[in-house]
């Protein structure tokens, strides 16, 4: 059967590999003029940038992937586990790094705070079983049915999962120190809400951060969605880039035909990999509808972020391949996120430099220098507000690490909400998805299925969640669905 998939991001691109596996006539539309959606990147005087996500975590998954194609990882990407993992610069102008190895991991934590190592190990151990659970029991699953839900190691283990503790809670009743709570609060950033609003279930990513460690991909995280699309094309997907989803025209309960930059193009099957949202309130019929503008305008978002994209002709010795600026007040910050849509007075924010990694990513002696400052969604964005905030964190950058970054940029590009609502149709200019609050959970977030008989949701605002590995696993989810659908036809016909 012919399946056509909306969008070439990662989720998009995992369903495209399971479906051309299983012998399915495939064919990806991209409205852009490459794979990765979010994770795609540019090349402009020498620099290469990617445009999205960076962090690459939980490597298994992306193993596990290509396992179930019967292909070799090694054959289409090269990881290595960066060593130290990241830096936090402190507002005392002291900064940590954190190591791969986790007896140096545990020493660092014993100069936090007395027996922070033993604390650290502790911790990690519970986040361990949340972890197993969490990834054996619940990644995959569609969030159709609350009998999805009954597994006897969740139910043996259900104290201990944390549901109902929050994360800052969990943190701050075993560690007392600023800095230990600060880097143990850090991947809730991802999960998008402030960490007395995340269930500690969600600590799992605690031990996907610091006991899995954080790896990089040759050639950035666009190399991962060059090598899905590599696995798909090599089961028969085909491409349709420049592409953009512009109506559906339905009938009979069902999508009959989709109009594609002005073209008009006959289905049979669909996949939507692109924005949940503008799919459903602005290319589906309104009669066929699940949600309304007001369920959605109710939902909890992950923020939104201004990103820069800096060209620097002069190496920062200070700054390691992941830095977070954690000079400022975390909590603060997330006011302004989330309680009170603004620009925040003192954000914290992140900076990348692949080319401390891979040097050919830069020209020799400059550095690729990315940025990204978490933003509310829907606020204002201008050129002015974009550069006051590049400034900002120069500023901070050359207070840190002595470099004047500023006098030595050659390149330099900005990303902010409207770009993020223009690119990708990003509901209120989001950047991560939906918040993984406890009532955005697993069955509670929109549903993957669709009113429409023959259309499918998949990526950051359904199961599982926002972020590289839900995204990659909402892809498997919705191929098998889209599979077991079509065989049911088939056996009933």
């Amino acid at each position: 059967m012919t399946i056509d998939i909306i969008g070439a991001g990662f989720s998009g691109l995992v369903a495209a590999c399971y479906l051309s596996k299983e012998g399915h006539q495939v064919i990806v539309h991209e409205k852009h003029d490459k794979p990765g959606g979010r994770a795609r990147n540019f090349k402009t005087n020498g620099f290469t940038f990617d445009m999205g996500p960076s962090w690459y975590w939980m490597p298994e998954i992306m193993e596990n992937i290509f396992a179930d194609m019967g292909k070799n990882i090694q054959d289409y990407l090269s990881i290595e586990r960066l060593d130290p993992a990241y830096k936090v610069f402190w507002k005392d102008d002291e900064s940590t790094s954190i190591p791969a190895d986790m007896a140096d991991l545990y020493s660092v934590f014993d100069g936090l705070e007395p027996n922070g190592g033993q604390k650290l190990k502790d911790f990690l151990s519970d986040a361990e079983l949340k972890y197993t659970i969490g990834t054996q029991k619940f990644l995959e699953k569609p969030g159709l049915k609350l009998t999805e839900l009954l597994d006897s190691a969740v139910f043996k283990n259900f104290f201990k999962l944390d549901i109902f503790k929050s994360v800052e809670k969990d943190v701050c009743n075993r560690f007392s120190s600023h800095k230990a709570r600060s880097i143990l609060r850090f991947p809730v950033l991802f999960l998008g809400e402030m960490p007395n609003r995340i269930p500690s279930l969600y600590t799992m990513m605690n031990y996907a951060d610091l006991k899995l460690g954080t790896w990089y991909p040759k050639g950035g995280m666009y190399s991962l969605a060059v090598a899905l699309m590599q696995v798909a094309e090599s089961f028969g997907a085909t491409f349709n880039f420049n592409a953009n989803a512009e109506q559906f025209e339905c009938e009979d309960g069902r999508i009959k035909a989709i109009q594609f930059s002005g073209h008009r193009h006959e289905v049979n099957q669909v996949i939507a990999s692109a924005d949940y949202n503008f799919v459903e309130q602005q290319l589906i019929p309104e009669k066929y509808r699940r949600y309304s503008p007001s369920y959605w305008d109710k939902k909890k978002f992950a923020p939104s972020s201004l990103l820069w994209f800096l060209g620097v002709d002069k190496i920062n010795p200070g700054l390691e391949h992941h830095n977070l600026f954690f000079d400022e007040d975390l909590i603060e910050h997330g006011k302004q996120i989330y309680e009170a849509p603004s620009w925040p007075d003192s954000p914290l924010f992140y900076a990348c430099v692949t080319s401390r990694t891979e040097p050919e990513t830069a020209p020799e002696g400059c550095d690729n220098l990315f940025l990204l400052m978490p933003l509310a969604t829907n606020v204002e964005d201008n050129e002015a507000l974009r550069n006051k905030y590049l400034k900002i964190m120069l500023d901070r950058i050359k207070k840190h690490t002595g470099v004047d970054v500023e006098s030595h940029l050659i390149y330099k590009k900005s990303y902010c909400i409207d770009d993020f609502k223009a690119d990708y149709n990003a509901y209120k200019g989001n950047a991560y998805g939906l918040a993984n609050t406890l009532m955005q959970t697993a069955n509670l977030k929109p549903k993957i299925t669709s009113k429409l008989e023959n259309l499918l949701f998949c990526g950051q605002l359904t199961v599982p969640g926002p972020g590289v590995p839900p995204a990659l696993i909402s892809g498997k989810i919705a191929a098998k669905l889209t599979s077991e659908k079509i065989k049911n036809k088939l056996i009933h016909s």
